[in-house]
């Protein structure tokens, strides 16, 4: 018996043990740390013993596949290089290098959390490709040296602690039965780890904030980077097309293509679609980094950060009730651009084959408009550039800025009032010289870490903070429209400001209604009287609202539909994150998941909290209608202007 113990303890694999323990060690003191920060109004004590338990698993499973590789090494390590004095100056080198890493990790993983309230996902696989902005912000948000600094003095401090156990295990010799342990542990560790385990394991606790704290950073960001692309007719519920067809149509979807706006007269008579105010001849369309609504005084804010703002409210058309179709600024440009549905995996604007889809600017200018994008930071992140670009906007990014103009900048960009001063600019000049109507479409960056803007604007000096980006933004925008009255062509121009999406999305649930609400507000005092909007609308609702009121043909090929027309449909919205697709209705939200699962909630029409419902079958098949077609259209390239080549 004691042979046979001896053998077993010769068999075990002790290094990668160690090693393992380790990594269990960091990832759990991770995830304790996240739930503190999270708070117990956020994740109830009585969910913490499930969060550990599925967290442990996970963790688990990350550790096997971690360990793999350290189980090859011990395997082929000769037991004679196991005691000399370099292999144990690298084992205690790699050891510390491994343990910062684990370290940094947690880091970072608090840093998405406080930005995101997630663990790692496609956000953080994106910012893998815009290394110069991320990195610009990280080092302009927060002590950098001292944080890394930190980590490697944490991480010599682990290692010291452990140095006599790993020069005991140095000194003993791993036998022939410990290796083929070693080799089979390297194979079947991954292989079951995978074989076992799916991001999806992760939900089932009904507090979003509790599923996410369950799993672990790595496993999801290689899960996100699985699944940053998802096939609509592969993961979710599907209809026959034709059903879908006629569900849209009673809703009013029509969408017709460009060939109508070619066959048929290009302008629309004031009696065709009322609208409640004169027509523009421009458009300015402002959308601001991450304005959620609650941030303006206009919308029941008390902390006095938007005078700008709650002013441009009282005296234009405040919309009550606008949602964003996503979480991230891409999602937002493509509602507000292409007037659709938010498909599953990657906004559009991220695709491939997304050039002369039947934007709002191609529409636009193939109907004589000089049609713009203006972007304080640079255009190639999030392929902004690429995607206006091949949609017949003229884009206008940092780089086309005068040096001599730009009083600030950060990581993202140029401080709002230099791109704001740059697209007046632009805007002034150009009209004058081309006497050609124009639409404008203008992506601030200010309201965004590490909240960083000129002194001297506002009384919170930088960095401020979200409340100092939400102020700052203010201020630019009120001086934007102050310097704009100066101009000739002010009168006949509607100024449009939108959010992009909220400051906050993340709650208990996996779509929390409340944190997609933005603040919509048409302004243009010579042509609209102060007035309020209430009925429920979407931001895709937006781009064919403007072709309508600017009298043009097209807006009928969106999936959105004008706020002004004459037959009111049920109100109906559509929010989501890059999985969950979600449909408001009928104060019913019917939200579409991978596996082709449903999941539905009633939602308080007042609080807009949400409480576990049936499935209603309508609102399910209407959701099903919006999401397959647009995956579809996109997919098949039915979103594309194909009289485009004619046109030119």
């Amino acid at each position: 018996m004691p042979q046979m113990y001896t053998r077993l303890r010769n068999a075990t694999p002790r290094f990668p043990l160690l090693v393992a323990l380790l990594c269990l060690s960091i990832f759990s003191a991770t995830r304790i740390g996240l739930i503190l920060y999270t708070g117990f109004d956020s994740v109830e004590l009585s969910l913490w013993p499930a969060i550990l338990i599925k967290g442990l698993y996970f963790d688990v499973v990350v550790t096997a596949l971690l360990i793999s590789a350290v189980c090859l090494y011990e395997a082929a390590l000769p037991n004679r290089w196991r005691a000399t004095h370099w292999h144990r100056v690298l084992r205690f080198a790699w050891v510390w290098a491994a343990t910062a890493l684990l370290l940094f990790g947690a880091v970072a993983e608090a840093t998405f959390w406080i930005e995101f309230s997630t663990r790692f996902n496609f956000i953080a696989v994106d910012y893998l490709l815009y290394t110069h902005e991320v990195i610009s912000n990280i080092r302009e948000s927060y002590p950098v040296p001292g944080i890394l600094s930190a980590i490697a003095i944490a991480a010599a401090i682990i290692v010291w602690l452990l140095r006599k156990k790993i020069n005991a295990i140095d000194s003993k010799p791993v036998s022939a039965n410990g290796r083929i342990t070693l080799v089979t542990a390297t194979v079947l560790l991954p292989v079951l780890s995978l074989g076992i385990s799916t991001v999806d394991q992760m939900q089932g606790l009904n507090n979003n904030y509790a599923d996410e704290l369950s799993g672990n950073g790595l496993f999801t960001f290689a899960a996100a980077m699985r699944r940053n692309e998802l096939d609509y007719d592969k993961f979710y519920l599907t209809m026959p097309q034709e059903a879908a067809d006629a569900t849209l149509k009673k809703l009013d979807v029509e969408r017709v293509g460009l060939a109508d706006i070619v066959q048929t007269n290009p302008g629309l008579d004031e009696a065709d679609d009322p609208i409640p105010f004169k027509r523009p001849r421009n458009v300015v369309l402002i959308s601001v980094e991450s304005l959620s609504a609650s941030f303006l005084g206009a919308y029941g804010a008390t902390n006095g950060l938007t005078p700008n703002l709650d002013q441009l409210a009282r005296e234009g058309l405040k919309f009550n009730r606008v949602f964003a179709t996503g979480t991230r600024t891409v999602r937002g440009l493509e509602a507000l651009s292409l007037g659709t549905p938010p498909v599953p995996g990657q906004a559009i604007v991220r695709r491939p084959a997304n050039e002369h889809l039947t934007t709002i600017g191609e529409l636009l200018e193939f109907q004589g408009f000089a049609t713009y994008f203006f972007y304080g930071g640079y255009g190639y992140f999030d392929n902004m550039n690429a995607y206006f670009g091949a949609n017949d906007y003229r884009v206008i990014d940092r780089t086309d800025f005068p040096e001599e103009s730009i009083i600030f900048e950060n990581a993202w960009g140029v401080a709002d009032e230099v791109l704001f001063n740059n697209a007046l600019a632009v805007l002034d000049r150009e009209t004058a010289a081309k006497q050609q109507p124009f639409f404008a479409h203008i992506m601030t960056t200010s309201n965004h870490r590490p909240y960083t803007y000129p002194d001297g604007r506002i009384d919170i000096p930088s960095p401020g903070g979200r409340d100092g980006g939400v102020k700052y933004t203010d201020y630019a925008i009120g001086k934007f429209i102050a310097d704009a009255k100066s101009k000739p062509w002010f009168n006949d121009t509607l100024f449009v400001i939108v959010a992009d999406h909220c400051a906050a999305v993340a709650g208990k649930s996996k779509l929390p209604v409340a944190n997609y609400l933005i603040p919509l507000i048409f302004y243009a005092p010579a042509l609209i009287k102060p007035s309020v909007y209430t009925r429920m609308v979407s931001q895709i609702d937006i781009a064919p609202t403007l072709m309508e009121v600017l009298g043009k043909r097209g807006d009928d090929y969106f999936f959105g539909r004008s706020f002004f027309e004459p037959i009111q449909y049920p109100e109906r919205v559509f929010i989501s994150n890059y999985q969950e697709l979600g449909y408001l209705s009928h104060d019913v939200l019917t939200i579409l998941l991978p596996r082709k699962r449903v999941k539905s909630f009633h939602i308080d029409p007042l609080t807009y909290a949400a409480t576990p419902a049936a499935v209603d079958q309508q609102r399910l098949n209407e959701a099903i209608a919006y999401y397959q077609t647009a995956s579809r259209a996109f997919k098949t390239g039915k979103l594309r202007a194909a009289d485009h080549s004619v046109a030119k």
